[in-house]
This record gives structure tokens, sequence and C-alpha cells, in this order.
């Protein structure tokens, strides 16, 4: 499942934010792919789409039969956003053992290398929920990974609730999720919406399923480089470059 139907308001930009391009292809094929890359091939892939919907479903065209859309009409959270794709992963025959993976559509710098060590430490801890955590120089803007006194993982800390102290912590959430889809499903009822945004955020599923005995598990291995965020334009230019290193494409910008 990758999350695709915000605006960007920071991109000063009408297009929807996972339709601006990066190395000439918009932000979300390259999720897309790494989704869809040898050795992961996700099926099925399901966009949700919102804002500019028919410019993100119409640059997949034609569509391929492992990719699905799902809509979010209001923009209420990305727990909401994942409850809008439920009944692609709900059919009463796989429910109980299907995983779903769960990325952001403006992230293209995620390896495929990199979900298949989340998937396998997912299926072998055994776990409802995996998850994987970076580690920042600066850490503005991301969700903070708190940890119990023993190391282990306790919860994820949006910035705009975070305490002075929290804000310190430069580990963070670059929202790489596996769920176990009858855990995850079973639980976005349960979450509340008493925050800075007045959100549904899918970060509280990881505190329901502790709070009942279930096992999160946390992959803390992703480089730096791989979680940039984009929301501004100058960041979009800081991973094309990356992109354009890693893929050895020469992209020269229009000046008009």
């Amino acid at each position: 499942m990758i999350l695709a139907a915000g605006k960007g308001t920071r991109m000063n930009s009408e297009l929807p934010k996972v339709m601006h391009e990066a190395c000439g292809r918009p932000l979300v094929h390259w999720v897309v792919d790494a989704t869809h890359a040898p050795g992961i091939e996700c099926d099925p892939i399901v966009l949700v789409v919102g804002f500019g919907r028919e410019l993100v479903e119409a640059s997949f065209e034609p569509r391929p039969d492992w990719l699905r859309f799902a809509v979010q009409e209001e923009q209420l959270g990305t727990g909401h956003a994942i409850d809008m794709a439920r009944g692609a992963f709900q059919d009463d025959a796989t429910r109980a053992c299907t995983d779903v993976l769960v990325l952001c559509g403006d992230g293209p710098l995620i390896r495929p290398e990199t979900l298949a060590e989340l998937r396998r430490r997912h299926v072998e801890s055994g776990a409802a929920a995996t998850l994987a955590t970076a580690i920042l120089d600066d850490a503005t803007g991301y969700g903070r990974i708190q940890r119990a006194e023993d190391g282990s993982f306790d919860r994820i800390v949006e910035q705009k609730d975070a305490t002075p102290e929290q804000l310190r912590i430069r580990e963070v959430n670059p929202s790489y999720y596996i769920f176990r889809a009858d855990a995850l499903f079973d639980r976005l009822g349960r979450l509340g919406n008493d925050n800075a945004n007045g959100e549904y955020y899918i970060t509280e599923v990881f505190e329901l399923m502790q709070q009942d005995g279930l096992r999160v598990e946390v992959l803390d291995a992703v480089p730096a480089e791989d979680v940039l965020s984009i929301n501004t334009p100058e960041q979009l230019d800081e991973v094309e470059s990356i992109l354009g290193s890693r893929h050895n494409i020469n992209h020269v910008k229009g000046s008009g």
C-alpha cells in the first residue's frame, strides 16, 4: 500500500505532491518500482489517492493487473488513508495470513534491498508489525522513535506532539511498515485523533498492538540518505541529485 493522497502545500504547485518529478519520473513511480522489484513483487500494489487523483491514475496507464487504486476523499491522516484501502486486503480466504507493506508515495529513495530486509525481519520474528527506523543528524519534520528504559521500542511521537526532550531524539520514523493484515485492520477503528493535527495516525496502531500483547519488531538499519523527505522544491532538488547518482542519470532542468 502506497499513500499518495496529499497535496504538498509547501511545494508551491498545484500538482499532487507525489507527481512532482525526480530525474524525469513522478516520485510515486520510483516507490512503485521498489515494491515491484525482483524479490519483492508485491501483489496487489494499492495506491491510496486523493488530491489530483486523476493525474496520478493516468500516469500509470496502461495500468498493470497488479496495480489498484483506493480513494481518500478527505485527508484525515495516515490511519484514515489506510482504512480506505481495507477492501483490497480483506479476502476472507487469506486475511489471517496476508502481510501488508505500507510506504509513502513521496519517498523515492527507498531501496528494494531495504524492503527485502524489512520483510525478512518481520517474517522471522513472527511480529504483528515491523517498522524501520533511521538515525538523522537533523530530525526536523520526522516522528521520533521513543524507546523504553531497556532499549526496546515504546512508541512513535509525531513532531507536533513532541516535548522538547523528545525533539532531541535523533532516531526517526521514515514510514516503512509491514503489518499482519488482520492485526492492522482490526485496530484502525480504535484510532483517536486527539493530537495537534486532529488526524488519525497509523503510528498509533503500534501502541495499540503492544497494549494487546502483540509483538512489534524494529529494523534500525536504514541509511540516512534513503529517508530524505520532500516537502520543498529545494529538498526535491537534493533527492533528484541522489537518484541521478544512483542510476547514472544526467538530468538538467530547464530554465522556464
